[in-house]
């Protein structure tokens, strides 16, 4: 350790034996890394935390991501997924062409089923609970990770309940657990900017919270590399490690990089590799409650996701199976998004890890 840090600034000692020690870092700490730190040093850090938890270990599990409709009244202005309803880029799927779907991709070996669907507007709750319900009965077995804060308080809204009720009526249902998109910033101001009808900083954070106050676990995701400045992307990260030290409900935190073809934000770059896998590493030494820190791979590219494995990621989602579209349409570099069990084990061996499988809670199977 003296030799890694012995040309390192006193500030980037204290942090370090905060780290070594397993003490939290503060929000001025990190905005240190962001400013100051080198990739190496963040990733040093990340890595001792990521290798004392959990060994050489990377997780990934079995699963498709079913986007039932791209059709949404919100117009976000980061967003390269929705249509308008007239589109001939729009889809719509009724239940009858998802249990047909479900069919055609022989999902009887899979552990997870990720559905999201946009905020359709001919779509109310009992939709999904019908919808959930008959993919229990046809797949007991299989996990539903369904819905995201944003589309809870769109049917509360329709239905003119509290978005706890429509948590606890989906759960009933089928449910069990909930997606971790629409997070975004958790700053009103950016999200004005970003997508000014969808739900506020508050609101996301209290439907995760009725959430996991009903034993319902969800993951939580950060939307960076756009307006936003470090302290911005600190402030989320601030938030959303409160309501976990009251909760410990989130799973897994997903940082996504904002992609920018095909939407109305008018940012025409990227934020650099450097920076991505930086912003990796930071997430996970800030990060001392939340268990684990993946690398979505559709997004980011699967180079970039096995990389990350080296700057503190622990979990690579899962074999998606050419399921998902968001980030496709928005240009990332996989089109065909889709990766097998023996793929993803062999690139982890070559690097080193050991990739094991595990349910959508996080236990080996």
């Amino acid at each position: 350790m003296n030799y890694c840090l012995k040309d390192k600034s006193e500030q980037e000692k204290n942090i370090a034996e905060k780290v070594f020690s397993g003490k939290r870092i503060n929000n001025s700490e990190a905005l240190y890394l962001f400013e100051k730190s080198g990739i190496d040093f963040c990733g040093f850090l990340a890595n001792h935390i990521k290798e004392k938890r959990y060994s050489n270990n990377i997780f990934y599990n079995k699963n498709i991501h079913l986007e039932i409709s791209n059709i949404c009244i919100n117009k976000c202005n980061f967003c390269s997924f929705y249509r308008e309803k007239n589109s001939q880029e729009a889809w719509n799927m009724d239940i009858k062409d998802i249990l047909e779907y479900l069919k055609s991709k022989n999902i009887q070996d899979l552990t997870e089923i990720h559905i999201v669907g946009a905020l359709h507007p001919d779509k109310n709750v009992d939709f999904y609970k019908e919808l959930f319900r008959k993919i229990k009965n046809t797949y007991p077995h299989i996990h539903l990770k369904a819905l995201t804060a944003v589309e809870i308080e769109f049917l509360a809204k329709k239905e003119n309940k509290e978005s706890k009720q429509i948590i606890s009526e989906l759960n009933n249902s089928g449910m069990d657990s909930l997606a971790g998109g629409g997070a975004e910033i958790l700053d009103d101001k950016i999200r004005k900017i970003l997508c000014p009808d969808k739900t506020n900083s508050e609101s996301w954070l209290r439907i995760h919270r009725e959430a996991h106050e009903l034993k319902i676990p969800s993951n939580c995701t950060m939307l960076y590399g756009h307006t936003e400045s470090y302290a911005d992307r600190i402030n989320h990260f601030e938030k959303l490690r409160k309501l976990q030290d009251i909760t410990g409900g989130f799973n897994c935190f997903i940082p996504l990089k904002y992609k920018a073809f095909g939407n109305n934000l008018n940012i025409n770059s990227e934020i650099p590799l450097v920076e991505e896998l930086k912003n990796y590493a930071i997430s996970r030494i800030y990060f001392d409650n939340i268990p684990h820190i993946k690398a979505y791979w559709p997004m980011c590219g699967k180079e970039t996701a096995f990389l990350s494995l080296c700057f503190g990621i622990d979990d690579l989602d899962g074999t998606i199976n050419d399921t998902t579209k968001i980030y496709s349409m928005a240009g990332s570099d996989e089109q065909n998004p889709d990766m097998n069990s023996e793929e993803l084990k062999t690139r982890c061996k070559t690097m080193g890890f050991d990739a094991r499988e595990r349910d959508s809670l996080y236990n080996i199977i």
